[in-house]
């Protein structure tokens, strides 16, 4: 018997044993709260107001949570759900999670090794006459198809590294396009390559209405009345919002993020060109810019592979640089034409690898997983001032994706 006990017992030595129903309440009383029957009335009452407003407080945070998931799954633009919910983590600081769960679903699924391509991809790489009927312009030089890319697998599938034309302009090809296998491992799966003339070619910067994050005179869209003369288009880079890109965003004179000495950087001038190099070192503002979209660091610089292409800290969160996942990535050959690389299954090396074998001398990565990357062809053949859009490869998003209004920031091209 406890101290208690045995002090109860010598105050009232004619007490029996406790009873059981005394056993109970007393174990009742070691709980934190009470039974009903135990109250006085103003305790009762301060009990009631009390779960009431836990409730209250309960059925308000549920009620703002599922308002705030909501807002995110029902938002404008073509985004699928899961890069909805995504991307609701990342803006509540649920980033972690988020890439704790790419990297569970890449272990329990990675890309496969070996293999052939689907018959569908195998039938695109093979379409390979195109542009061998384009007449030339009437007092300009023919835009020539590019010399067929070296494929990294051997023996190369027919087709494989052979360019046609996927937009033409004035009868010119001025964007072409390419599809080669990215490694000797992962051959049942495609990596598209597509090269844009730079000298025939004006660019034009966009933002998205959510990223990053500010608001512009460009619009989020290629509206109707603006899409005479569109060519291509292609993704932005990692989120300038979290910080995830290591650099800023600057577009007719309003900047988010911060523009960092160092970074990989997209440049538009306002004649319409475009540039790629290390902002501070190849390129900086001048008056003529208009646009500046920064991603990290270049992949390839003086026409090679960067030494540190290994290096995890640099292309993606722990691990991602080695996972063989949708990537992209944009570069800048010598002669000024622009090289863009979007895969189904690329690594940070196998990704520079294949902007440097394409021709770029610096490049750049941008965005990666299958949400994101993208690269569309126009052909205003039927309708000059809609021309119907075509992904180059089969990502989540349709290829329409830019004419309604994107949730991330993209770059347009047109013929001049």
């Amino acid at each position: 018997m406890t101290e208690g006990g045995i002090a109860q017992r010598q105050a009232d030595p004619e007490a029996g044993p406790p009873t059981g129903g005394a056993v109970r309440a007393r174990r009742r009383r070691l709980l934190p709260w009470k039974h009903r029957r135990e109250l006085t009335a103003e305790q009762l009452r301060r009990r009631k107001l009390t779960t009431r407003g836990a409730l209250g407080v309960c059925l308000v945070c549920a009620g703002t949570l599922g308002w705030s998931v909501g807002r995110a799954l029902t938002y404008p633009g073509k985004d699928s759900s899961t890069a909805r919910l995504a991307e609701w983590a990342r803006d509540h600081e649920l980033g972690f999670v988020v890439n704790q769960l790419e990297d569970w679903q890449y272990q329990l699924d990675p890309p496969r090794v070996g293999g052939v391509l689907p018959a569908g991809a195998l039938a695109r790489m093979n379409a390979t006459a195109a542009a061998a009927g384009v007449a030339p312009a009437v007092g300009r030089p023919l835009i020539a198809l590019r010399a067929p890319m070296r494929p990294l697998v051997s023996p190369a599938l027919p087709g494989e590294g052979v360019y046609r034309a996927l937009a033409t302009a004035h009868g010119e090809p001025v964007v072409q396009g390419t599809y080669v296998r990215p490694d000797g491992e992962h051959t049942s799966y495609e990596a598209a390559v597509a090269w844009i003339s730079g000298k025939h070619s004006r660019f034009q910067l966009h933002p998205g209405f959510r990223e990053p994050g500010e608001t512009f005179d460009v619009p989020p869209t290629i509206p109707e009345g603006d899409r005479t003369n569109l060519v291509a288009t292609w993704n932005g880079g990692f989120r300038i919002t979290d910080g995830g890109s290591r650099g800023g965003f600057y577009l007719d004179g309003k900047t988010a993020g911060e523009l960092t000495d160092g970074a990989a950087s997209e440049v538009f001038y306002r004649d319409g060109s475009f540039k790629i190099g290390v902002w501070g070192r190849d390129v900086r503002m001048t008056p003529d810019v208009v646009g500046v979209r920064q991603c990290l660091e270049l992949m390839v610089d003086g026409g090679a592979v960067v030494p540190d292409i290994d290096d995890d800290s640099k292309w993606g969160v722990s691990d991602q640089s080695r996972m063989y996942v949708p990537r992209s990535g944009v570069g800048v050959t010598d002669q000024g034409d622009i090289i863009m690389v979007v895969g189904q299954a690329l690594s940070a090396r196998s990704l520079a690898e294949l902007m440097q074998r394409a021709g770029a001398v610096r490049a750049m990565p941008l965005d990666m997983n299958r949400a994101w990357p993208s690269f569309m062809s126009y052909d205003g053949s039927r309708h000059p001032d809609n021309p119907t859009p075509t992904n180059i490869l089969d990502f989540e998003d349709p290829p329409d994706r830019y004419y309604t209004e994107a949730t991330r920031d993209f770059v347009a091209v047109y013929a001049r």
